[in-house]
């Protein structure tokens, strides 16, 4: 039988990521602040049971607590295949922590631009199933935008405007801070969207053909940045923003939010890339 093969690793020290016992639980707040996941307790994962209904797996709330702490768990400490493995295999409830880890290894773990794609793709597939069984869960909603904008930046911003893929991301958003208003990952995708537009057809166009404002992308990056101040994603994708939008006079004001992203202290495995990557850029 032939053995899985195996993902890139996480390239930096994971022993303070570890959230052993309930670590994971204690830091939790800061862990998750970006992106307003609910810690997978036992009334947790009994609610999640009842609103996936047929499309649950077979098990009790607390087996289905403890799988999801234990694929969070790997998440948090650079696992990313043991915690994408573990929640493909719970299926939509287990889809928030394997389209995250998904994604963030296909992010800057994967080298390759196809295999890249082919994951985000995956992604995003897995992420319409977890709409389709959770409508009310905000993350399935948020890791189809992720999923579905990473595609396209892989494509080029043209292509997926020409392929829709533009609607359906904002869609997704709208519908993620529809549910969660205070989800900072989902303000900084939507701010995102709307500079990546501006940055590609302009203003004028933008706006008239797909609701993109620079002001929007201005007040979006903001509730980010105040609901989550010590995220490094949050301050590249500022500095992406700013650039996007008027690159000759931003070019400062990008740079120093990229300092800010590269000085952050991660709380795990994810944010140390972010981090990381910010650094990189600044060399």
């Amino acid at each position: 039988m032939a053995t899985k093969p195996r993902w890139a690793p996480f390239p930096h020290d994971a022993k303070a990521y570890a959230h052993a016992g309930d670590a994971l639980r204690k830091a939790w707040p800061k862990l998750h602040a970006g992106d307003c996941e609910p810690y997978p307790d036992a009334k947790r994962a009994a609610a999640l049971l009842k609103a996936a209904g047929k499309a649950a797996p077979k098990l009790d709330a607390d087996a289905l607590a403890a799988a999801l702490q234990d694929a969070w768990r790997a998440f948090h400490r650079g696992d990313f295949q043991a915690a994408f493995e573990s929640g493909e295999a719970l299926g939509p409830v287990g889809a928030s922590v394997a389209t995250k880890a998904l994604g963030i290894h296909a992010t800057y773990l994967v080298k390759s631009d196809a295999d890249r794609l082919k994951r985000f793709e995956q992604a995003a597939a897995l992420a319409e199933a977890a709409i389709a069984a959770l409508p009310a869960d905000a993350n399935s909603h948020y890791r189809h935008a992720f999923a579905l904008g990473r595609y396209s930046q892989g494509l080029s911003i043209a292509k997926a405007l020409k392929q829709g893929i533009a609607g359906k991301v904002r869609a997704s958003l709208d519908a993620a801070l529809a549910l969660a208003p205070k989800h900072a990952e989902a303000h900084t995708a939507l701010a995102l969207y709307h500079a990546e537009i501006i940055g590609k057809i302009g203003a004028m166009i933008g706006g008239l053909t797909y609701g993109a404002r620079a002001s929007d992308a201005e007040a979006h990056i903001k509730s980010a940045l105040k609901l989550t101040p010590d995220s490094p994603i949050a301050h590249i994708e500022h500095g992406n923003v700013l650039m996007l939008l008027d690159a000759r006079r931003n070019e400062d004001a990008a740079a120093a939010a990229y300092e800010k992203a590269a000085k952050t202290k991660p709380h795990d495995a994810m944010e140390a890339l972010d981090a990381a990557y910010a650094r990189e850029q600044l060399e």
